[in-house]
């Protein structure tokens, strides 16, 4: 019991996500572009000119049919789980929860300057956030944690950037900026149980 509520807001998130994708299921197609924009996804235009800043954080809660809600959820399970136990729950909301809105963030101004016009949505900005908390764990604990290893975790982020680079129809700039953020907010925010004996000891 003790060890499952260590991952309570992992599970709720994922619960939420669902809430919200039975929800809108319920009432339209969730891969149709333009009801994903009524109900909150990314929208350059709606973001800059009408000032629905709002969107970088509602659209990590929507997403482009079951297959793409399921690839985040699995993600957002495995990686969730471990970040916060090591972290605790507040932080691990809030490097979730930035990083999702850093990466939708650098994926506004890329197309802000590529003159791209694209609506977007999706959990993976957060997701990767995590995948760069782990980076930074690992890091800090000088490259193990747990079952984990600094080369499991490369290897995992090369190979989920491989793969949206490789495919058609995903927000690239979105996964490298919540990856670059969550790396960013867990080096500000984590430090290693050894650090914290060394600064108890001090």
């Amino acid at each position: 019991m003790r060890r499952q509520y260590k991952t309570i807001c992992t599970k709720g998130l994922i619960v939420v996500n669902i809430i919200v994708f039975l929800g809108l299921t319920l009432i339209g197609n969730t891969q149709d572009a333009i009801f994903m924009v009524e109900h909150g996804a990314m929208y350059e235009p709606y973001v800059v000119q009408g000032g629905e800043y709002y969107r970088l954080f509602t659209s990590q809660f929507l997403h482009f049919g079951i297959e793409h809600l399921l690839n985040n959820m699995v993600l957002l399970g495995a990686l969730g789980w471990h970040v916060e136990e090591e972290i605790g729950h507040i932080k691990f909301l809030f490097i979730y929860l930035f990083a999702g809105v850093g990466g939708n963030l650098c994926s506004l101004l890329w197309n802000m300057f590529s003159q791209n016009t694209v609506i977007s949505a999706g959990a993976s900005g957060a997701v990767f956030g995590l995948m760069g908390a782990l980076a930074c764990i690992l890091i800090k604990n000088k490259g193990k944690f747990g079952n984990l290893t600094g080369k499991g975790i490369i290897v995992l982020i090369v190979f989920s950037l491989y793969v949206g680079f490789s495919s058609s129809g995903v927000d690239n700039l979105a996964h490298i900026g919540g990856l670059l953020f969550g790396l960013l907010l867990t080096f500000l925010l984590y430090r290693s149980p050894k650090s914290k004996e060394i600064q108890h000891m001090i």
